[in-house]
C-alpha cells in the first residue's frame, strides 16, 4: 500500500461504510484495511486511497465527519 495514504478510521464498520459511499459518490477509489482483532473486536478500521486523491478525500472527509 505504498502509493495509498490513510484518510479515515472508525471502530464501527457502518462509519466506514457511510464514508466510503460518500468517498465513492466523489468518484474517489478507497480501499479498507480491518485491524479489528477476531477474538477481542479490538482495534480500528482504516479507509485508504490513492495518493493522488488524497486532498479531495480529506475534503469529504471533513464535510461528512462521523
Amino acid at each position: 500500500m505504498e502509493d495509498k495514504i490513510e484518510v479515515f478510521s472508525a471502530n464501527d464498520m457502518y462509519k466506514i461504510s457511510i464514508m466510503q459511499e460518500m468517498l465513492a459518490e466523489d468518484n474517489i477509489e478507497s480501499y479498507i484495511l480491518d485491524q479489528k482483532g477476531s477474538e477481542l473486536l479490538m482495534g480500528e478500521i482504516h479507509i485508504y486511497v490513492d495518493k493522488k486523491d488524497e486532498a479531495r478525500a480529506l475534503e469529504v472527509v471533513k464535510k461528512h465527519k462521523l
